[in-house]
């Protein structure tokens, strides 16, 4: 009989609803790791929580989240909320003796975030922050290509990730739009585009960094006349240097007309060059020095069995995973990563490195300068 992982949610928005259909499927999918059960799921809202117990199959429904983390049943926590609420729950699940898992951005700081990540490493406990698209078995080739030497010396890496969300200047104000939960696009949307960045080519040394806010404000609710200040940015850009000697760019925007999942890079070396977009998440483009000399074009690697975990899911190419799977993906390696007592990739720590980048850039904008982390 497999060992059993009792899963406390924390959230029943669009991130609890992806949290629960992965556990569903990380436990069908990948057979060499304990079963994760639905035990506990928590939302303020009574009614909604109820809802979501009958719809995924969880035993229990709660309004009050410290009810669940008190559980001693429960030996997972996954934590959706806004970031506002991440560092109470996290703090209150680890000194719970519970693992955690936790939607990025970790922190509103990282100073928040280091202390949950010092208080979960001092507890013992294993831990995980929501980069998903990390997941996707073409990253992990891109990155094997590049420590194999495939692309030579890495000259450039230009990342954006571009959503257009927040492109209505009507939009209303919401939690997003309110400094007191962190930064804004730079936070939200950047921490994805920075933690493949740091996957791909290892830790940033620098930042200079320009943060603008096109819409100043945005009506309380819909339609309403009165209107509230918008705090944080809604456009970062960032020019970086990485520890390993070369520099590249990064970008955060959420008011990309048009842009529904612009979360792409492209890196350049002596050799090749390599480009992706989560837009086309199945496909990997790749330019080699030397070949196709006369099309002097790029050639697509295609997603397919021989890009673990791919097969687990499917036995043929060219039929895609998609953006549950790759939460599936996420979170039967964090399971994985508790069955064998180690940390997980990416854990706290590699979300609090996440953050320190974002509070850097956030500086040198208002230092108009250079900052070395």
């Amino acid at each position: 009989m497999r060992k059993s992982l009792r899963v406390g949610l924390i959230g029943t928005g669009f991130m609890g609803k992806a949290h629960a259909l992965s556990y569903q499927a990380a436990g069908s999918v990948f057979d060499d790791i304990s079963r994760p059960v639905l035990h506990a799921v928590a939302d303020i809202d009574g009614a909604r929580a109820e809802q979501f117990r009958n719809q995924f199959g969880f035993q229990k429904a709660m309004t009050e989240w410290r009810d669940l983390v008190a559980d001693p049943e429960i030996d997972i926590v996954s934590i959706t909320t806004p970031t506002l609420f991440h560092k109470e729950m996290a703090l209150a699940a680890i000194a719970a003796g519970k693992h955690v898992h936790c939607e990025k951005p970790l922190a509103v700081s990282a100073a928040d975030a280091q202390d949950m990540m010092l208080a979960a490493e001092k507890a013992g406990v294993r831990t995980a922050s929501g980069f998903n698209y990390l997941k996707n078995p073409l990253l992990k080739y891109a990155r094997e290509m590049i420590a194999s030497g495939e692309l030579g010396e890495i000259t450039d890496f230009n990342g954006i990730h571009a959503e257009g969300f927040m492109a209505d200047p009507e939009t209303p104000w919401s939690w997003r739009c309110d400094p007191a939960g962190g930064q804004g696009a730079i936070a939200d949307v950047g921490s994805h585009i920075i933690a493949i960045a740091r996957f791909l080519l290892g830790p940033v040394s620098q930042v200079f960094a320009q943060l603008d806010t096109p819409f100043k404000t945005r009506p309380v609710r819909q339609g309403a006349a009165e209107r509230k200040e918008v705090g944080v940015d809604d456009i970062a850009r960032m020019i970086v240097s990485f520890e390993r000697g070369c520099s590249g760019t990064l970008q955060a925007n959420w008011l990309a007309t048009g842009r529904n999942m612009q979360l792409a890079f492209q890196i350049s070396g002596s050799k090749g060059t390599l480009a992706f977009s989560q837009e086309r998440m199945n496909e990997l483009h790749y330019y080699k020095v030397g070949e196709n000399s006369r099309s002097n074009g790029f050639r697509v690697i295609e997603s397919g069995p021989q890009h673990a975990p791919y097969g687990a899911f499917c036995v043929a190419g060219g039929h895609h995973l998609g953006f549950n799977d790759l939460k599936t993906i996420e979170m039967a390696e964090f399971i994985r990563a508790i069955d064998q007592n180690r940390a997980a990739s990416p854990d706290f720590r590699e979300a609090w490195e996440v953050q320190r980048l974002i509070d850097a850039a956030v500086m040198s904008h208002k230092d108009r300068s250079w900052l070395t982390l």
